[in-house]
């Protein structure tokens, strides 16, 4: 996102500069600590920009990380299944159904 900085406020500036002169004209053995006030005030460094990322982002990328390591669908072995549940050979068995979803959803709680 670009910032337009031609529209800077500059009168504050400006009002800083003429009050640094007006107590130079009035004192003038305060003189040399008004120009070096005047030059802390101007030479101070512009406040960067930061980024800090949240524990949520960082969660999310980690189980990016995770996902990406996973292995691809076996195309072959979906076409295989298919044909077999169409012509009535899948035959379904109800334990190691029951174990690969609790096994399916302790690794859900791993990628947390």
């Amino acid at each position: 996102m670009a910032i337009n900085i031609k529209q800077v406020n500059t009168s504050a500036n400006t009002h800083v500069g003429k009050a640094n002169a007006a107590n130079a004209n009035a004192a003038k053995g305060s003189n040399q600590t008004s120009q070096s006030a005047a030059a802390t005030s101007t030479s101070m460094p512009p406040k960067s920009d930061s980024v800090s990322i949240t524990s949520q982002a960082q969660q999310l990328q980690n189980t990016q990380a995770k996902l990406a390591s996973i292995p691809e669908v076996d195309q072959k072995k979906v076409q295989e299944i298919k044909l077999a549940i169409a012509e009535g050979r899948y035959k379904i068995d109800p334990e190691k159904l029951a174990t690969n979803i609790a096994q399916f959803e302790n690794e859900l709680k791993d990628l947390n």
